[in-house]
């Protein structure tokens, strides 16, 4: 799929003065912040094209239509060490399938050729039954599983040192208390947790946070990074902090290492059944694809057709490229045809060419994340849900919203936060009408919207609302997160 191109451009092009041409006005500690480090292996790669693999044919499968595969797919992936090769086919597939070790890849003929039939919903293979925070019964599925489930195990989570001397969002540098347990080049995560006050949590809204008394300490601030140095007792990392660190919030260094990294899912169509849509918190898991406790993963060209839910994203470092979603079964009365699109719960992900061909109630999800990047994508009328739960610096950038009557629905429980925390950023949105500015509880001022096409009036306080309007021309760069990559990876 390519890029959306821009309806109102104008030959010429405007700069921000949160960016300039080339960055030469970023400012690392400023109210723009780095989403360079988005996507498989910290975007410094694509995701791998590997060499041909094991057919999951030679495991019986049939690909009819009608005959059940799923064995076929469950003996593949118990056996086969790298590319299950999936041919031209409808399978049925009735059981999830798990891949729960590193380097298993999906790879079928492509999208509308190779396509997984998914006719049982996952509350009837593996019932897992909860409710809403307003006390509702429904499957935790409606928010969360796949028919196609990445998972690894949870992180260790062993401290390796204490972080001992505050320090601010932008700096690279961090004081352990011990670096016996740190080496040059190893992957670390800096953790911090809340407290009963949920300064942390305000923290993260820029001290906005609206009602937070339900998050009742349960905030957490992660940073995934690399260890460049070690001098004394003082460790430099190669990225700068998203958010200050402060002894009340007993920030710490524990391990990265996640049991499955190197797996990917492609060229795969997904089709559930065409039955009418259910509506909101009455769906029983018709969803495609999870990816939990994983790093450096991939999901690469794939069609998914009548789902309640598309990806849901509980990792970190993936790379999700050129998802379709199309839909032929009956929708709500809102004209909704499923819960989630995407769901980001994780980190420093990538969202990239995407094109929703039908209407979810929330198309694009994120919520207790930082990080993620959202680009290059279009729908019929697209909604940034920010789930609450400190959502904080993440991006969506060179995005056509379609007719933009909804924007900024958000979901989400009561007294969990704003929607949206500090220095979410939209960057060169376009649509069929200008949209309006956010409205206040949707998130802080020190949210950034850039290159939107919007009646309001501009605003560019440094401490206050930031939002630069575009008349014509479309700001460059159009794609913030490559302009980004480039100028750090040139720098380096």
């Amino acid at each position: 799929m390519t890029p959306p191109t821009d309806r109102h451009a104008a030959p010429d092009s405007v700069t921000s003065s949160l960016w300039g041409a080339n960055g030469e006005l970023w400012d690392p500690a400023g109210r723009l912040p780095d989403f360079s480090w988005a996507g498989y292996h910290g975007c410094a790669e694509e995701p791998p094209v590997l060499p041909r693999g094991t057919s999951v044919r030679d495991f019986g499968a049939v690909g009819d239509g009608q005959h059940d595969d799923t064995a076929a797919f469950e003996q593949a992936l118990a056996t086969v060490n790298g590319v299950i090769e999936i041919p031209a086919g409808r399978y049925v597939i009735t059981r999830i399938l798990e891949i729960n070790r590193p380097g298993v890849v999906l790879r079928g003929s492509g999208p509308d050729s190779a396509v997984l039939v998914c006719p049982i919903p996952l509350s009837d293979i593996q019932p897992d039954w909860g409710a809403t925070t307003e006390g509702k019964r429904t499957s935790n599925y409606s928010w969360a599983g796949g028919m196609v489930w990445i998972v690894g195990r949870p992180q260790v989570r062993d401290r390796l040192a204490a972080i001992v001397a505050p320090a601010a969002r932008g700096d690279c540098f961090l004081q352990a208390d011990s670096t016996t347990n740190l080496q040059p080049g190893q992957r670390v995560l800096v953790h911090q947790q809340d407290n009963a006050d949920n300064t942390l949590a305000r923290h993260l809204y820029s001290d906005d946070p609206g009602e937070t008394h339900e998050l009742k300490g349960s905030t957490t601030s992660r940073l995934i990074c690399r260890i460049v140095s070690i001098d004394g007792d003082r460790v430099e990392i190669d990225r700068p902090l998203r958010c200050d660190i402060r002894a009340e919030w007993t920030p710490e260094m524990l391990p990265f290492a996640p049991s499955v990294t190197e797996c990917g899912i492609e060229h795969l169509g997904f089709e559930f059944p065409d039955q009418p849509y259910p509506g909101h918190f009455n769906e029983l898991g018709h969803n495609a694809i999870a990816i939990q406790n994983a790093a450096d993963c991939w999901v690469r060209d794939i069609r998914i057709h009548n789902a309640d839910g598309g990806i849901f994203m509980k990792s970190a470092f993936c790379s999700v490229l050129d998802v379709r979603f199309t839909c032929s079964r009956a929708p709500d009365a809102d004209g909704c045809t499923g819960h989630h699109g995407v769901y980001f719960a994780g980190d420093d992900n990538l969202y990239s060419r995407f094109d929703y061909q039908t209407r979810f109630i929330h198309d694009i999800s994120v919520s207790l994340s930082a990080g993620n990047v959202f680009s290059d994508g279009r729908g019929v009328d697209l909604a940034f849900d920010h789930h609450k739960r400190t959502p904080y610096e993440n991006l969506f950038t060179n995005v056509d919203t379609g007719r933009s009557t909804r924007p900024w629905h958000c979901g989400g429980g009561a007294a969990l936060g704003k929607h949206c925390a500090a220095r979410g950023t939209f960057w060169n949105l376009q649509s069929d009408q200008p949209p309006t500015y956010p409205p206040e509880r949707f998130g802080p001022a020190s949210m950034n919207l850039v290159g939107i096409r919007s009646d309001d009036t501009p605003e560019t306080a440094t401490d206050g609302q930031w939002l630069e309007c575009v008349a014509g021309p479309m700001v460059t760069p159009a794609n913030l997160h490559l302009a980004q990559l480039r100028r750090r990876t040139q720098v380096r």
